[in-house]
């Protein structure tokens, strides 16, 4: 059975690509001749999902342009090949955005007009209960974006040390109880393994001494564990990487978020490259000496009240636009203005490395 998914800040996120003037800038800004079609080039969507995103984009595209998207899921993967059949502008591939520009190399694809991705978990994967990454229905506690590869969240529970439990909790959930709930985890398997998602969501609410007003206990640890099993941080900063190594000047970067973590690298990636002389601000430098911006900052978008009302799952969601300049990038590329200060400790990133590669990830 085909889950249902509603595509969160639909038209804002097609309107982000291709209207000339969104945000207010138009005609030179865009790095087009005023009035230019944008409907022609190359597009990416990095989170395929069930295509919401990708089937309204491909409406407003010509029939001269591509669309390349990507999904580690493969029931997206499915459900992208079904589009590809019918759709000869198509193309897929099953792999995560992290690796987006390697991919697209592979395809001979060396620069893009827009790119666009939509964090997070699809409604499809929280409502299937055997993808384990709702902490509302039974399930295995799976929690894996794409289930042909890498540890479940039950084996690396399994394994993985009271330290190393308690930084990915607190790091990617923001959990102030990370610790008791990492000694409540070590010391449940030391009588019995950890299978479902009810046996850890249960687990952590008797280790959360208090409750957020209408968030579940185990919201911030269900939501740890998914990021640093899929790797979504360390994927988002190669997607903010290649977009700045691979838009063409004009073309779009459109990025929604649902939780702050993502949601603060895309801000800090967008600043840092729309301000690149403020760090060099208190230098005694002439204007002409300075850098150039290399991506424009296009603002932010908000669901209204009628998109939350019609579908709850967007009230925390973000749209973040910027455009590419025709401004050098610096010699470091793109890399330059990704936040690597969000990313996990090396330290941790060290263990958790080498674990993934012990499972063969």
């Amino acid at each position: 059975m085909e889950l249902e998914h509603r595509p969160v800040l639909l038209e804002p996120t097609v309107d982000a690509l291709l209207l000339p003037g969104f945000g207010g800038r138009r005609g030179a800004a865009d790095g087009q001749p005023a009035g230019a079609g944008r409907d022609a080039g190359v597009y990416v969507d990095g989170t395929f999902g069930r295509g919401g995103h990708s089937r309204a984009l491909l409406a407003r595209l010509a029939p001269s342009a591509r669309l390349v998207v990507f999904d580690k899921d493969p029931a997206a993967i499915d459900s992208a090949r079904r589009l590809a059949e019918s759709d000869a502008r198509v193309a897929v591939v099953h792999g995560g955005f992290g690796g987006l520009q390697a991919e697209l190399a592979a395809l001979g694809v060396e620069r893009i007009d827009g790119l666009m991705l939509d964090l997070g978990v699809s409604s499809p994967q929280i409502d299937d209960a055997g993808r384990g990454f709702s902490f509302m229905r039974e399930g295995p506690l799976d929690m894996r974006m794409d289930t042909s590869r890498g540890p479940t969240a039950a084996q690396w529970l399994a394994q993985a040390g009271v330290d190393e439990m308690r930084e990915v909790i607190a790091g990617y959930g923001e959990e102030r109880f990370a610790f008791q709930i990492a000694k409540a985890i070590a010391a449940r398997r030391a009588e019995r393994p950890l299978l479902t998602t009810l046996d850890l969501a249960e687990l952590v609410a008797g280790a959360v001494r208090t409750r957020e007003k209408g968030q579940h206990p185990a919201t911030r640890t269900f939501q740890a564990l998914r990021i640093h099993l899929n790797r979504e941080l360390e994927e988002l900063a190669g997607a903010l990487e290649a977009a700045l190594n691979l838009l063409n000047p004009g073309g779009r970067l459109a990025v929604i978020s649902f939780h702050s973590l993502e949601d603060r690298m895309v801000k800090q990636c967008i600043a840092a490259a729309s301000r690149p002389a403020a760090r060099l601000a208190r230098l005694p430098l002439r204007e002409s000496e300075l850098p150039q911006p290399v991506l424009l900052a296009l603002g932010r978008v908000l669901p209204d009240a009628g998109e939350v009302a019609a579908n709850p799952r967007a009230r925390s969601s973000v749209l973040r636009v910027a455009q590419r300049t025709a401004a050098p990038l610096p010699a470091g590329g793109g890399a330059d203005f990704v936040p690597r200060n969000l990313l996990p400790g090396a330290p941790r990133r060290a263990a958790a490395t080498r674990r993934r590669a012990a499972w063969g990830a």
